[in-house]
């Protein structure tokens, strides 16, 4: 049995957390798409996990850990992340089917930000690995383990490039990639076929999703996009298991929103309010540190995300953030909508605010006024609130009966 978890927002809803919670109910957790353009923020015993590639199950002893094959794999960013936690074999697996990250492709990223105008991607080169992927010409966490197979993919790779500017030396990147392969090949194997092994066995496994899905590729607002399939459809093609072995499909959302880089952001606060979630909230990128674009609840938004997801419950997150607001709008329509939400002006309700909520436990110790926000949203939405975090630490998490 498998359960995903995935953002219906624009990314940074707090995922990680929600998984550090539900880890230590499952024996996997599976990273299925994205790569070190992702951060998960989680704190635990006082001390702040900042993680990128590593699935938020690592904290926790009995959990195995998978880098699906819808993941690509910048081989220094996962050794650097991997340091801290020390040996985790036979509890980290890579699989030998997802895509290398290469030296070049970071700038490249750049190139073609610079070139056609930025949309505000991290620069870490995910877009150009996944465009060798669709192309073709990309080279695999598993053709480390041959050498002159490798070799032959190389020069092939770069045939394909041949125009690219700066393009690095066979021989260059031959370095580059068996100075890591000794290191990484330890951790990569077939994780399709352990992952059913575990589905035949009765396993638990958790799906994380990275980013959020109104940044899908397909289904976001394109252009301004990631490059990979965030929706919980894609835990299946970035992982191997098949549809009838996902049961629920937990969507994630803050009390409030925010986004990274530029595109559509139709409850965006560019006043005090958004001055003032981005400072309580810390709303500073994982991965990049950039200031974070902040603003109200869009309940259309995660509406049409919780569709495309099929999700069988809500986790609501930072609703302490909202403490102190005299009054809190949420998205409820649009004017002169589009489907890229390009130029959509916000139609909001108004709700009352409140004072305290941070650290509570309970929903009926809940200031009453942050009892009728979260249930608004759950019938705006459509979906069951089935959890509401409090805090930034682990055990601050309300449970909706």
């Amino acid at each position: 049995m498998a359960d995903v978890v995935v953002g219906v927002q624009w990314g940074d809803e707090g995922k990680g957390k929600l998984v550090d919670r539900l880890a230590p109910n499952y024996d996997f957790v599976v990273r299925f798409q994205g790569g070190h353009n992702a951060g998960h923020t989680i704190v635990a015993d006082g001390k702040t996990h900042a993680l990128h590639l590593i699935p938020s199950g690592v904290l926790y002893p009995q959990c195995k850990n998978v880098i699906g094959n819808g993941v690509v794999v910048a081989l220094d960013a996962l050794l650097k992340e991997m340091k801290p936690f020390g040996d985790l074999k036979g509890r980290l697996f890579v699989s030998d089917r997802a895509h290398l990250i290469l030296p070049h492709h970071p700038m490249q990223d750049m190139r073609t930000e610079n070139g056609r105008g930025a949309i505000g991607t991290t620069k870490k080169g995910i877009g150009p690995a996944y465009q060798d992927k669709i192309g073709r010409v990309g080279l695999r966490v598993g053709d480390l383990r041959e050498p002159k197979l490798l070799k032959d993919k190389l020069a092939h790779h770069l045939s394909a490039h041949a125009h690219t500017p700066d393009l690095p030396t066979l021989k260059a990147l031959e370095d580059y990639l068996n100075t890591y392969a000794p290191k990484v090949l330890p951790y990569t194997t077939d994780t399709t076929a352990l992952l059913w092994e575990a589905i035949d066995q009765n396993k638990k496994i958790l799906l994380e999703g990275a980013q959020g899905s109104m940044l899908d590729v397909d289904f976001g607002t394109y252009p301004f996009v990631t490059s990979s399939t965030t929706i919980a459809a894609g835990a299946c093609s970035g992982s191997g298991l098949s549809v009838k072995d996902i049961d629920k499909i937990i969507g994630v959302a803050k009390a409030y929103c925010t986004r990274v880089g530029l595109g559509p952001f139709p409850t965006e606060d560019l006043g005090q309010v958004g001055a003032y979630l981005r400072e309580k909230g810390h709303e500073y990128g994982t991965t990049t540190n950039r200031a974070r674009r902040c603003g109200y609840f869009d309940a259309v938004a995660v509406k049409y995300a919780c569709r495309l997801n099929g999700c069988s419950e809500l986790a609501l997150m930072k609703l302490d953030v909202l403490d102190g607001l005299e009054e809190i709008l949420v998205g409820v329509g649009y004017e002169n909508s589009s489907p890229s939400l390009e130029g959509a002006k916000p139609i909001y309700k108004c709700f009352k605010g409140w004072g305290h909520s941070a650290g509570v436990g309970e929903f009926n110790a809940l200031p009453k006024e942050a009892q009728e926000y979260i249930l608004a949203l759950q019938e705006l939405i459509g979906v069951k609130i089935g959890a509401v975090s409090t805090s930034p630490q682990r055990e601050n998490m309300v449970l909706l009966p």
